[in-house]
């Protein structure tokens, strides 16, 4: 079976959408475009990580947010966050998730414009294999000592976000 081809649009500076092409060709070219994350966080003040399967072609086997994804050629970033939750956690939404903040797009982000979305949630998940490997809970604390120990081990698009993401958690 062939492997769907995936299309995102191309973006200017100021996140205009000014054509589109193939996933492969946006990389490949490094051209602007556009990607969500939302960081999934319980009860108790845990954000949920994944580790990313070893078969993705980005940041392979690397701890990333509770989810991300591209967004489509002709989708918006509110349709994309809760489609990429549905794939990748089996999380399905019948109110529209909460914007958190917005990046520029970066050589960290891979040349993506960010919405970061945040949502309450306890789990249990349903991991889609081709996606993700495993994924855990952590305490900010947790997460912050995690980093500095082995940096290496998360994607640089989750860190650049997760510095910024930080700084706005409140304190319990």
């Amino acid at each position: 079976m062939a492997l769907k081809e995936e299309w995102f649009d191309v973006v200017d500076e100021s996140d205009r959408v000014i054509s589109k092409a193939l996933r492969k060709d946006v990389h490949a070219k490094r051209l602007l475009h556009r990607a969500i994350h939302v960081f999934v966080f319980n009860k108790a003040g845990e954000i949920f990580l994944q580790k990313r399967s070893l078969l993705k072609d980005m940041c392979p086997g690397l701890w990333d947010s509770s989810c991300s994804g591209h967004v489509d050629s002709g989708e918006d970033y509110d349709t994309a966050a809760p489609r990429e939750l549905g794939e990748e956690l089996g999380i399905k939404l019948s109110v529209l998730i909460k914007r958190w903040f917005y990046l520029e797009a970066c050589d960290q982000t891979g040349r993506e414009f960010v919405w970061v979305y945040v949502l309450k949630h306890e789990g249990p998940f349903v991991l889609h294999p081709e996606e993700i490997e495993t994924g855990r809970w952590y305490s900010p604390a947790e997460l912050n000592q995690r980093i500095v120990q082995n940096e290496a081990e998360f994607s640089p698009a989750f860190l650049h976000i997760w510095r910024t993401a930080s700084r706005m958690l409140k304190p319990d």
